[in-house]
């Protein structure tokens, strides 16, 4: 490919992104649509303000790019979340340490590559793009001191600009356990692997076994239910309320009653009613045998302390490690109940499909993978395949082919994808919402990393040389010469799936069109769910990370990359502000648990980086620059071993110290009482209505915020689902 390929491409993405920035910034004043750039919440203010026309509806403008600018992090703490500021604080680590490659590479790295052989150059828009990357630079020259100094200030500037980041976090992370008000999930603990007695039911074992064992710190439990017989049971004691309503005056009644059996209410609360309504008490008696026999091996158990329950939520239990295996348990919100059922014993075999079944989809997408790179290589396949050679004469169709259409066909190959990756992810059996996104997460950035980067990279060197496995020992070699051979196709990539997919991203075609087909083509105006969705971090980090991932191993090799990453980087940090400031709706979090696949990402692209530019090095004979990496390697390894002993331990578990200094706070201030009392209507399993369960639950300041603008749009699927 030469440069006038990469700028067709270039331009092709420019003026797709212009379109779609302009459509936004029209769109979004237009009333109708407020539901879907604004959140529920909005949508009902801005409804009120009425339709009237005005002509400034249709002028685009930049109004929403200087209030994404102005947000502050509080601003983004207050809306999207802890989870929120560690996504747009990677961004800005991305911006930070390419600019500084940039700089360097840029300055001193590319005019040693553009002049790093004797040749004849060409006009520079004809110029081949090899003449811009390593592969120029002839071999034993001792111009590449230069790369390899390059190389060690984007390390040692992105270990430093790391430390930095993991020190801000980490105290967010703190002050997000101490800064809010009691969080019922500090007190619980989610016992699974109960085992089972002819005698007593899991309730009875929960009660017995931590009243022996906790005996000083044990407050009480909450069994979990399987799904189906309870909601019939739910509606039956609806109708009961009902009854017992028309007989009852008492106002303490109605209360207790309001409080069931399966949201923290006690087992026996049936029995404050009057000898007066004795079919009613057979019939809440029945229905606590029911419940008896639908009871999970599962329990979600209270402490006094917080303490006390992050030792039981730590320590082992039995014996038998199958059984009382204890877990901290998520926030109410987060609890993910579906998979609170599936018995313990089976997690392992879950676990160990899903890889299988992960696996297996990485090894199907070599297919796609080695059709984009036939596209990129279309003087081998016109050899191969001769008739295709009439079809591939002109100029301009081969540079649209080979400059636009890869990344394009691979960009619609991987929206499968994720979806793919969330199934396997629910599955594998995680107990909270936040979790099954990590888990998804973590498994599209492998996806990622080995399908788009060492797929594209081994596939095109299959397709250029049929014997990439002649010497299949020399794994480094091999990848040292496919790496910068790969470099147009990810200029290409970062233009098609970086800055259009950010354009896309603004302006929620999915969530646009759903809008319309309710509002004018059903003529239904009221629909909560339309337009309104959480932050999906398991699709846009890893997202994030790969193009750091690119950005890394070719900042050396290929700084000429470096700029369309910078500003994909500086778009983003735009975008995504403004999404989460006013489009997505957040109603759990992990509390920047999302930070340590960051860090993870960052370090393996530094390694693999400085492996390559090993490799390279010795192919260029340069056994100086190739020997003076080792050390680098070795000390980035170091690195990441003082950060996992000194920051991860914090983003894995809560603090005793913290959660002690809490509990000893509370205790001075009469509170812990009070917070017993919430514990037992903390965690509701089921609801008769949609909007039961936000009542249920004492919610922190950050969840009473986000319960104003929606409910869990997870959650109201799940229902609509039902209702059908």
């Amino acid at each position: 490919m030469d440069i006038s390929s990469l700028l067709t491409s270039a331009g092709i993405n420019i003026a797709f992104c212009a379109v779609f920035i302009s459509l936004y910034s029209v769109l979004r004043k237009q009333p109708s649509n407020s539901s879907v750039y604004f959140g529920q919440r909005l949508a009902q203010l801005r409804s009120k303000e009425g339709d009237g026309f005005t002509f400034d509806r249709l002028i685009p403008s930049a109004n929403w790019i200087i209030k994404a600018w102005k947000a502050s992090d509080e601003e983004i703490l207050a809306c999207g979340g802890l989870d929120a500021v560690v996504f747009l604080r990677t961004i800005v680590f991305s911006i930070r340490i390419f600019s500084v490659a940039a700089t360097i590479c840029i300055l001193l790295v590319l005019p040693l590559n553009y002049f790093g052989k004797e040749m004849q150059h060409h006009h520079i828009p004809s110029e081949s793009l090899d003449v811009f990357t390593i592969v120029n630079v002839k071999e034993r020259s001792q111009w590449l001191w230069a790369h390899c100094l390059a190389l060690y200030i984007i390390s040692f500037s992105a270990c430093l600009l790391l430390y930095f980041e993991h020190k801000n976090i980490t105290k967010m992370r703190l002050v997000h356990i101490t800064g809010f008000s009691p969080s019922p999930s500090h007190f619980t603990v989610l016992v699974r692997g109960i085992p089972w007695t002819p005698k007593d039911s899991y309730s009875d074992s929960v009660r017995n076994f931590f009243g022996k064992y906790y005996a000083s710190s044990y407050l009480s439990h909450q069994m979990v239910y399987r799904s189906g017989i309870v909601q019939q049971l739910m509606r039956d004691a609806s109708k009961i309320y009902e009854m017992i309503s028309l007989n009852s005056t008492e106002p303490h009644c109605r209360s207790n009653l309001l409080r069931c059996c399966l949201c923290g209410g006690k087992t026996h609360s049936f029995k404050i009613l009057s000898n007066e309504s004795e079919s009613i008490r057979q019939r809440s008696d029945s229905i606590d045998s029911d419940l008896r026999e639908k009871e999970c091996a599962a329990a979600l158990v209270f402490f006094r302390t917080r303490y006390a329950a992050l030792v039981a939520s730590r320590v082992l239990q039995s014996s038998n490690p199958m059984h009382w295996v204890t877990d901290r348990a998520p926030g109410p919100l987060d609890v993910y109940w579906k998979n609170l059922c599936i018995p313990y014993k089976q997690l392992w075999i879950r676990k160990l499909a899903t890889r299988i079944a992960s696996i297996v989809l990485t090894l199907l997408f070599i297919g796609p993978v080695g059709f984009v790179q036939g596209l990129l290589h279309l003087e081998g396949l016109q050899k191969r395949f001769p008739f295709l050679r009439g079809d591939l004469k002109n100029k301009y169709i081969i540079r649209v082919v080979t400059g636009y259409l890869p990344s394009v066909v691979l960009m619609i190959f991987l929206y499968a994808v994720p979806p793919a990756m969330m199934l396997f992810s629910t599955i594998e059996g995680p107990i909270s919402r936040s979790d099954r996104k990590r888990s998804a997460c973590t498994k599209i950035l492998y996806f990622f990393i080995w399908n788009i980067f060492f797929g594209n990279v081994l596939s095109g060197r299959v397709i250029e040389r049929l014997s990439v496995f002649s010497r299949p020992g020399d794994v480094t070699a091999l990848l040292a010469t496919a790496v910068p051979a790969q470099t147009t196709f990810f200029m290409t990539y970062v233009l098609t799936s970086g800055w259009a997919s950010l354009s896309s991203e603004l302006m929620q075609p999915y969530a646009l069109l759903s809008n319309f087909c309710y509002k004018f083509i059903l003529r239904y105006n009221d629909d909560p769910s339309c337009g309104v969705y959480s932050f999906p971090y398991h699709t846009e980090l890893p997202r994030v990370l790969l193009f750091g991932f690119i950005g890394f191993v070719y900042s050396v090799m290929a700084p000429l990359i470096l700029p369309f990453l910078l500003v994909y980087f500086f778009l983003a940090n735009l975008v995504y502000r403004n999404q989460i400031l006013n489009v997505y709706v957040t109603k759990y979090q992990s509390g920047g648990r999302f930070w340590p696949i960051v860090h993870n990402s960052t370090i393996c692209s530094l390694v693999m980086t400085q492996i390559l530019s090993m490799g390279v090095f010795g192919l260029k004979k340069s056994t100086v620059a190739s020997g003076f990496t080792i050390p680098l390697i070795i000390l980035t390894l170091l690195y990441n071993e003082f950060c996992r002993q000194r920051f991860i331990p914090v983003f894995k578990d809560h603090p005793a110290q913290v959660l002690i200094d809490m509990d000893q706070k509370d205790a001075q201030c009469g509170m812990l009482e009070e917070i017993h009392e919430q514990l037992r209507s903390a965690y509701c399993q089921f609801a008769s209505t949609p909007n039961e369960l936000d009542k249920s639950v004492p919610l922190n300041h950050f969840e009473e915020g986000q319960r104003a603008i929606l409910q869990d749009p997870e959650d109201m699927m799940s229902r609509n689902k039902s209702r059908r």
